[in-house]
């Protein structure tokens, strides 16, 4: 199982590159379903990968200059306050009630992602024009959204770019400044697991460094591809993710009767693939997928 889920690291990192989040709500089931990782020290691992990954990556970015910081730096304010009073709460959940709550967000997730339309920003506003920053109401975005990573270990990225661009930002733009929300909101929260929670450092740093290297792949890709497309095919991955997790909860009366199903990841394994395959072809050939211009696929 450990190259399984170093080839699913790999992936993670890649898909935070490409999409400035997203791919991070992947990790807490690759710890808890491929790696056998206790739920809350999953968790707790989950904002180390995704934080030091998101950070890479923005690197990346903001070498090619997207990235805004003064945006970034005020949602992450919000973001980094959410999450570490995130993670003192979580010692108080039960492990069950917290993959529940993580499967919620996979679910919102995926829905933002199946139903999130591209649009373009003006052709005649540049893309590093300053941005008039409605102050509180970022503050307040970034702290909502900061609550749920530091509870459920998830970067946040669907919620993040969406807010980003309602003030005003290109989705490019949004995406490459995510990655810096990610990555300060992550921190943040595992300063408010740590109290109560033991890492495994090997295995952290070993899903860590595939990720990271994923990452650097995934930046160097985000030109080449079209978002949109690729966002409703993980869009659709990431929902049979969900259901997969929401099975594994149920009660014991319920779950027995799958019992020989469920106590393997092959099913999940398959079940996500599966919607994957069925996803990915249809937003592929869908409007706005592959068929877009050059021009259009950087809007």
């Amino acid at each position: 199982m450990m190259a399984l889920g170093i080839a699913a690291s790999l992936l993670i990192g890649v898909l935070l590159g490409l999409l400035g989040g997203g791919g991070s709500i992947l990790t807490v089931p690759l710890l808890v379903y491929i790696l056998g990782v206790e739920p809350k020290t999953a968790i707790a691992m989950s904002l180390v990968v995704v934080g030091l990954t998101s950070a890479s990556a923005a690197v990346m970015h903001a070498r090619a200059g997207r990235v805004r910081w003064r945006t970034a730096l005020v949602f992450g304010a919000g973001g980094m306050l959410g999450a570490f009073l995130g993670g003192r709460v979580a010692r108080f959940l039960p492990s069950g009630v917290l993959l529940l709550l993580f499967a919620a967000v996979m679910l919102a997730a995926a829905v933002a992602m199946l139903r999130r339309k591209e649009t373009p920003p003006p052709s005649d506003v540049p893309a590093d024009e300053p941005v008039r920053l409605p102050v509180p109401r970022v503050l307040a975005q970034g702290a909502a959204v900061g609550v749920l990573s530091g509870l459920v270990g998830a970067g946040g990225g669907f919620l993040i770019v969406p807010a980003l661009v309602l003030v005003g930002l290109p989705t490019p733009i949004a995406m490459a400044t995510s990655l810096v929300v990610i990555s300060l909101q992550c921190a943040a929260g595992l300063l408010g697991h740590l109290g109560h929670v033991d890492l495994p450092w090997g295995l952290t740093t070993a899903v860590l460094a595939t990720a990271i290297a994923g990452s650097f792949l995934g930046g160097r890709l985000a030109g080449r591809v079209s978002p949109g497309s690729l966002r409703k095919g993980f869009g659709g991955f990431v929902l049979g993710t969900a259901c997969f997790m929401v099975a594994k909860q149920m009660p014991a009366s319920v779950r027995e009767r799958f019992t020989p199903l469920l106590a393997t990841p092959w099913p999940w394994l398959g079940l996500v693939g599966m919607v994957g395959a069925v996803a990915l072809p249809w937003a592929l050939l869908s409007r706005g997928g592959w068929g877009r211009s050059g021009s259009e696929r950087r809007g």
